[in-house]
């Protein structure tokens, strides 16, 4: 083989390469890591469908939880001074 067909044949893969390019990024690049990242992720998720006793017992325990946090109110800071 000459060296004149073997730079034909590296410039014809490099002109390939160059062409092929966005398709090959979005195959290989890091987006694509971080979607196929993703779906994996999202394949292994379950979706709980229904009311339970326990959403219930969420429920209550949340508002309870609200119920007991601290507030402030500006006016009652204007009585104590």
């Amino acid at each position: 083989m000459s060296l004149f067909a073997v730079v034909l044949l590296a410039a014809a893969v490099l002109l390939l390469a160059v062409a092929e390019w966005p398709r090959l990024a979005a195959r290989l690049g890091v987006d694509a890591r971080r979607k196929r990242g993703r779906a994996r992720r999202r394949a292994r998720m379950n979706v709980i469908e229904g009311d339970s006793v326990e959403s219930d017992d969420f429920a209550r325990s949340v508002e309870r939880d609200l119920a007991s946090l601290p507030t402030y109110d500006p006016h009652d800071a204007d009585k104590r001074r």
